[in-house]
């Protein structure tokens, strides 16, 4: 996937504190790189510092693990699942769980420090001709002879204006710099301007407020030691699933919360090595309940599948993908669940059993999502840009699709299973029929990445019948748009965004939408006007969002390890008058 959206810098790898001006900050020596293997995946870069006789080591094991959770973390999800590959992330040693998030970052910034302390401060520990620790970009700090290249512009720069100020003086000037005849330009200007802005900021504010979820409305759960990168309501119970980096998939009781609090069971993910149960320290990818509520189902990075009970017990492990699972979806029957697997093949379990029913080979990338369109037939995509029908039994593929000139990150088909939709980093929204082999709509709106796509429960197929259909696009250009896929137009544009969208999810009833970004915002959208309703923000990325089954609750995964609840009770309409979308 050729993700082009900006680095996404959590809370947790701000700018560290800059040094006081008034300590001193010797300059350690330089280290001298001492020994490196170049392309040797599993090669070290020793450094020694001659002064003192001490030797640090970095492995390419660590780096390529710090990038891959940087890939992770910024979103970059496709492209981590590549990299760790081809890294061999797998086959380290190196325990995920223990490593805090943003690390990477937080290591280039203290780096980054190191430069800047460089530039501005003398070996003995001085400030470089007085002046306060300059500011560096990172691209700055890494050209040759950042050094002497800054401190001798800053020597120049000095000399010129020690020049300038001998020969000018001081008229014209008005307190804080501004020029007369240039009235509002600098001192009363810069007040008048601050002014401006901060009131057009509490405006905006004012505005927020009117939609924010208050606190008593939301809830924030903590356990997980890792990012959450997926979550899933029991279709039945008030049960919240939730899947992590930390090797971990957990189950939140909050069916009797009175007391503002919940229950969780840790579904600890394990491997057999010497006889042995231990961590696989692997991330859960995917996780989806049955239609009954009773097993929850995980896919994850070590290339398992496990089967649970809602009770957290593990009933069966499913193992024949060759690399991470990507997507895992129950069939409504509940009789089979299939899998997605970056080994480019799908397969279908039996789920009683926990055998292989059937692989399907037929993608020539991993297969990056799946869904249902009845019991024994599916779709699938992959980054191959093909998707393909198939059906249990089958030796070939029922369908396939072709059209899109990018990876194909999701597809779903509507209710009633006659319309299958894709969205790619091609940028466009595909509506694909059984009956042609060319796409029913090409929808193209978004300017970036649509990283997934999700159906309204309304319309002929559901326990909305009177409503109409509708279909909701996340996309990497901060926005959400809302389709009539019957006319191919969009209806409405939701922007209030300001980072990637990487998760959307309709209520029960099709009235309202959740979204989730990297903003670290949940926001809650009337379908039927576009407007914002409500508004709940987090403490870190969205990377999924979900409504329980009587949608009054809306559940988010972030990527500072917390699950958030909202509570969703008071909405902008009557519950006794929705529509739905009306036909122009």
């Amino acid at each position: 996937m050729h993700l082009q959206s900006t680095l996404r810098v959590e809370s947790q790898c701000c700018h560290l504190p800059r040094l006081p001006s008034s300590k001193a900050c010797p300059v350690p020596t330089k280290y001298l790189v001492t020994n490196q293997c170049i392309g040797n995946p599993w090669a070290s870069v020793e450094m020694f510092n001659p002064d003192e006789g001490l030797k640090m080591s970095i492995s390419s094991d660590e780096v390529n693990f710090l990038v891959y959770r940087y890939l992770q973390e910024s979103g970059f999800s496709h492209s981590a699942f590549t990299f760790g590959i081809e890294s061999h992330i797998s086959q380290s040693n190196i325990n995920g769980a223990l490593v805090p998030p943003a690390a990477l970052i937080s290591i280039i910034q203290k780096g980054l420090q190191y430069v800047e302390a460089e530039v501005s401060i003398n070996e003995d520990g001085t400030l470089f001709d007085g002046r306060p620790i300059e500011s560096l970009s990172l691209i700055d700090a890494v050209m040759p002879d950042v050094v002497q290249t800054r401190q001798q512009a800053y020597r120049e720069k000095l000399a010129q204006q020690q020049q300038v100020g001998s020969t000018s003086g001081t008229q014209g000037l008005q307190p804080g710099g501004a020029k007369n005849g240039e009235g509002g330009t600098a001192a009363n200007g810069e007040e008048n301007g601050a002014h401006g802005l901060a009131n057009h900021h509490a405006e905006m504010m004012e505005v927020d407020r009117d939609v924010e979820i208050p606190q008593n409305k939301a809830m924030v759960l903590r356990g997980h030691e890792s990012e959450v990168f997926i979550c899933a309501w029991n279709p039945v119970n008030d049960l919240l699933a939730s899947g992590s980096g930390d090797s971990t998939a957990r189950i939140w009781n909050l069916s009797e919360n009175g007391t503002g609090s919940s229950t969780q069971l840790v579904l600890r993910h394990c491997i057999r090595e010497g006889g042995q149960d231990v961590p696989s320290n692997k991330d859960v990818t995917s996780l989806d309940w049955n239609s009954e509520g009773t097993l929850l189902a995980t896919g994850s990075y070590d290339g398992f599948a496990r089967i649970w009970t809602k009770d957290g017990n593990l009933a069966s492990t499913l193992g024949q993908h060759k690399g991470p699972i990507f997507a895992l979806k129950w069939n409504k029957k509940g009789n089979f669940i299939l899998s997605a697997g970056v080994d480019k093949t799908t397969i279908i379990w039996d789920a009683h059993t926990g055998e292989a029913k059937q692989q399907f080979p037929f993608h020539s990338a991993p297969a990056l999502d799946v869904d249902w369109q009845s019991n024994n037939t599916f779709a699938s995509c992959s980054t191959d840009m093909c998707i393909h029908v198939c059906k249990l039994g089958q030796d070939r593929p029922v369908k396939t699709f072709q059209g899109h000139t990018n990876e194909v990150n999701a597809i779903k088909w509507d209710p009633t299973g006659s319309l299958l939709a894709s969205c790619s980093d091609d940028m466009t929204l595909k509506i694909w029929s059984m009956k042609q082999d060319s796409c029913v709509h090409d929808l193209q709106a978004h300017s970036k990445e649509i990283y997934t796509i999700k159906w309204s429960p309304t319309g002929p197929g559901t326990n909305n019948p009177n409503a109409n259909l509708m279909l909701a696009s996340a996309s990497f250009d901060s926005t959400v748009r809302l389709w009539d896929v019957e006319r191919g137009v969009c209806i409405h544009t939701l922007t209030r965004h300001q980072e990637p969208v990487y998760s959307v999810a309709f209520s029960p009833d099709g009235r309202h939408l959740a979204s989730g970004s990297f903003d670290k915002c949940v926001h809650i959208w009337n379908t039927q006007t576009g407007a914002l309703v409500h508004s709940y923000r987090g403490t870190g990325g969205i990377f999924e969002v979900c409504w329980n089954a009587t949608g009054d609750k809306v559940g988010a995964s972030a990527s500072d390890g917390s699950v958030s609840l909202t509570s969703c009770l008071l909405m902008d309409t009557a519950r006794n008058d929705f529509p739905g979308v009306r036909r122009s």
